[in-house]
């Protein structure tokens, strides 16, 4: 994947669709500065400014996501191993690549994110190992078998379990996304290694 199916919205084709998409997940001055293309405002990444193709989707999927990423009831620690597991079981890079900068904020580390990447499960704490048993199984079935599910609702109330579910199918959904359209990494990360 050398170069992106559809490119990202350039800033001089910004309306107030965009706008208002974006508002969805940022606050009020950090859209004015996109919006301005201002010099101190952090760059959109490709993968939002690709999906910005089609403003009423990109709007909406990023309420849903933000819910997931900053308000969610998982524990972010386990939710970044669980990203990692997606990202890793669907090859999709960009989504391991953003992934394993943003897991580094919430103690997972170096040895724990190459773990991700290892068929055996057993390695891990028993909650650990039934979260990223569940991700293989949902990736690969849309199902969780019995034994494992158990496993999960032993340490998870009914909101979490709903949420770790919804967590596998949003990032599984992103890595078609990421994957079809061939959106491509930023600067120095479009050089990253993965472990496939």
């Amino acid at each position: 994947m050398t170069e992106p199916r559809i490119p990202p919205v350039p800033y001089e084709e910004w309306g107030d669709d965009v706008a208002r998409a974006l508002g969805t997940a940022f606050p009020p001055e950090t859209v004015e500065a996109f919006l301005r293309n201002s010099p101190d405002a952090t760059p959109l990444p490709n993968a939002i400014a690709t999906m910005l193709r089609h403003p009423q989707v990109a709007g909406s999927w990023l309420a849903f996501n933000n819910v997931l990423l900053w308000s969610g009831s998982l524990d972010p620690r386990l939710r970044e191993l669980i990203v990692l597991r997606v990202a890793f079981r669907t090859r999709c890079k960009y989504e391991w690549v953003q992934h394993v900068k943003l897991s580094r904020r919430f103690n997972v580390t170096d040895g724990e994110i190459a773990r991700v990447a290892l068929e055996d499960v057993d390695v891990w704490p028993p909650l650990e190992a039934a979260a990223l048993a569940a991700t293989d199984q949902l990736v690969a079935n849309q199902r969780i078998d019995d034994q494992t599910w158990a496993t999960l609702a032993d340490h998870f109330d009914e909101r979490r379990l709903v949420e770790f579910t919804f967590v596998v199918g949003a990032y599984a959904a992103l890595a078609m996304v990421f994957n079809g359209l061939q959106i491509q990494l930023e600067g120095p990360d479009s050089d990253a290694d993965t472990p496939w």
